[in-house]
């Protein structure tokens, strides 16, 4: 069609406007703390509560005691309220290593060691090695650590079988974990053992202020319990050109058989610590734990390149027992700007003074708190047991997420009903509330009816604006990583009108589906010759504007009841 007109008529013009937009990353909780089993200080991402379990295990056993660390209570409740995707990261004392495999027999049975496993799970907990009683069983075999096992292998076609299976199954009783059918030891093939389970490790390297991990190795990790340590007999263009087997390689294959692991060092309960758990945690140890052993953990996640998260909690830790630590996680949500954070301000059995005089220290947006601890029912001993509320919220922020957006108030009967919680540490009177509420902490408040509610939603920021509600924070969040992640694509393109219409075009109608959903009143983008003049241009800057009027919640609802003599006119 023609897009002018020369003779009188009428010019009918289409503008596609119905673009779709597309959404923003999806990024949820990231929580630091102990675990039973897993890799130690990798921070690592999983969906389900059920992979928790299988990367970061269950109870620990101490002792005749059983006990759960407050990181998979609270993997727990983040996933049953409707969370999507979790940042894990193991600490702990002192140094811990992988396991390895023992020897791969060959097929021939003169070569002793063809290939070599580890465990990406660390410590000592992961060794299997020992006698095998009957059945197969290994006497040091656990519902934690592994076994594997070569159940098939050709030499005429240069491919094996390999099983991960669990530490405490047996031989008519396999439990298998993973299987790896037709790999090979071909470093050219495409089933190359490497290629198929992964062989990346990684180092924890520390640079001045930077921390971060290296990595070696060259095929990403697909297995989710080991990695290839080395492959000690390859088998280089197993074929010959006729097709055939080479006859120096054929008995390189394993043969079919059982292993375990050993070697791991690093125990959960270091040797002098008490081990403290739940309502006994203290300054000087929290589940077999210090502060400084989460420093580094702590360090890897101010990388907001590599690690992405909205809400960051370290169940555990509290700033009147491990100030330096809650701190430093309080100062990189600061400086990454994309995630809040979620402390607990004093221990078990604290004073409400006390709760107020560590709040009165701390004047920062991006940081909530909420009091008092909470009882619940530990999943796998089923003791009831008195845990800090940093547990459950991200839990209550992901319910509020999934039913709601991120922007409406994690708090109230509506959102922020904590069903799993027994009862509070202490039931708050109203002038409780008001007390703590005055000092930015957010009460978690006891109803009659309704149970325990998280019943405020304050950020621990001291001067009045938007930005002293949890909920304006969260919008902010929200919509700074969204559209950071546009701006990300417009790095090093032309800084021309239609970049920055480009911008508008991806920028302006998600603000109106934000507003659409109640978290907007108003919103203007301005990135146009107002604020892109040629000096700006000349320096390579392209200069986006944007303002916003957040919607704000109603924390103080007043009712006035008016009494009227018979006769009166109603107003209007």
């Amino acid at each position: 069609m023609a897009e002018t007109l020369i003779s009188p008529g009428v010019l009918a013009r289409e503008n596609d406007q119905s673009f779709v937009t597309s959404q923003p990353v999806e990024r949820g909780a990231a929580i630091i703390g102990p675990a039973v089993i897993g890799p130690v200080e990798k921070p690592t991402l999983i969906s389900s509560f059920s992979s928790y379990q299988a990367i970061f295990g269950g109870a620990l056993q101490s002792g005749s005691g059983e006990f759960t660390y407050l990181t998979s209570i609270a993997a727990n409740q983040y996933f049953q309220n409707g969370g999507n995707s979790l940042l894990v990261t193991r600490v702990t004392s002192g140094s811990f290593t992988s396991a390895t495999s023992s020897a791969a027999v060959g097929l021939t049975g003169s070569l002793t060691n063809v290939f070599t496993l580890e465990t990406i799970s660390e410590g000592e907990i992961m060794n299997s090695a020992g006698p095998t009683g009957s059945n197969g069983a290994l006497t040091s075999g656990s519902t934690d650590n592994l076994r594997w096992e070569i159940a098939a292998s050709n030499s005429a076609s240069g491919v094996f079988s390999l099983l991960i299976r669990r530490g405490d199954d047996t031989n008519n009783n396999k439990v298998i974990l993973e299987s790896y059918n037709n790999i090979s030891l071909d470093p050219f093939a495409s089933n190359y053992i490497s290629r198929a389970i992964g062989d990346i490790s990684t180092n924890l390297i520390t640079e001045g202020a930077d921390t971060f991990l290296q990595e070696s190795g060259s095929f990403p990790n697909i297995s989710n319990y080991v990695r290839v340590k080395s492959v000690n007999n390859p088998t280089p263009r197993y074929f010959n050109n006729d097709g055939s087997a080479k006859n120096q390689f054929t008995g390189s294959l394993p043969a079919i058989g059982s292993g375990s692991f050993g070697g791991a060092a690093g125990s959960n309960i270091p040797l002098g610590r008490q081990a403290n758990f739940y309502q006994n945690i203290s300054a000087t140890d929290t589940q077999g734990l210090i502060g400084d052993d989460y420093n580094n953990a702590i360090a890897l996640l101010a990388n907001q390149d590599d690690y992405q998260f909205n809400v960051i909690s370290v169940p555990g830790l509290s700033n009147i027992h491990q100030a330096e630590q809650i701190t430093s996680v309080m100062n990189n949500s600061i400086s990454r700007g994309d995630s809040i954070a979620v402390i607990d301000l004093v221990g078990y059995n604290t004073a409400l003074n006390a709760v107020v005089a560590q709040a009165g220290g701390i004047d920062n947006s991006y940081t909530a708190t909420y009091w008092p601890w909470l009882q619940t029912v530990d999943p796998n001993s089923g003791q009831l047991v008195f845990i800090p509320a940093s547990t459950f919220i991200p839990g209550v922020y992901a319910f509020t997420d999934a039913s709601s957006d991120p922007w409406f108030a994690p708090a109230g009967i509506t959102r922020g009903g904590m069903g799993q919680v027994v009862r509070a540490e202490r039931k708050l009177t109203s002038t409780n509330r008001d007390t703590l509420y005055e000092a930015n902490v957010n009460p978690i408040a006891t109803f009659p009816s309704q149970g325990v509610v998280v019943f405020g939603q304050k950020t621990l920021q001291k001067a009045a604006s938007a930005l002293d509600r949890v909920n304006v924070r969260r919008l902010l969040i929200t919509l700074k990583g969204y559209i950071s992640q546009i701006a990300d694509n417009l790095v090093f393109e032309q800084n021309t009108i239609a970049t920055r219409q480009n911008f508008l075009t991806q920028v302006n109608p998600y603000l109106e589906s934000v507003q659409q959903r109640q978290g907007l009143f108003a919103f203007k983008v301005v990135m146009d010759e107002s604020n892109n003049s040629p000096d700006v241009i000349d320096r390579n800057e392209l200069v986006g504007q944007i303002f916003l009027q957040p919607t704000r919640t109603a924390e103080f609802i007043l009712l006035d009841f008016n009494v009227l003599p018979t006769g009166a006119t109603f107003p209007s």
